[in-house]
């Protein structure tokens, strides 16, 4: 794969954060809900949001779009 622009990493770590942020904010609304049917919706949207946040994680791992460096 072709080395990322930094507009396009700056792209990637903006969708993360928007992802992880929506992820924190279904958690919140989750303990609110009393609804059942809404609930369900609610557990859905946080599996969807789980499932983006490690295919985002997944495809930065992957591509080496970051450099990680061990710590001694």
């Amino acid at each position: 794969m072709r080395k990322l622009a930094p507009s396009e990493m700056l792209s990637l770590r903006e969708l993360l954060q928007m992802e992880s942020n929506a992820l924190t904010k279904a958690r919140a609304t989750r303990a609110l809900v009393e609804d059942n049917e809404l609930q369900k919706q609610v557990d859905a949207a946080i599996l969807a949001a789980e499932g983006r946040i490690m295919g985002i994680q997944q495809f930065i791992n992957e591509n080496h779009v970051v450099n990680v460096k061990e710590v001694h």
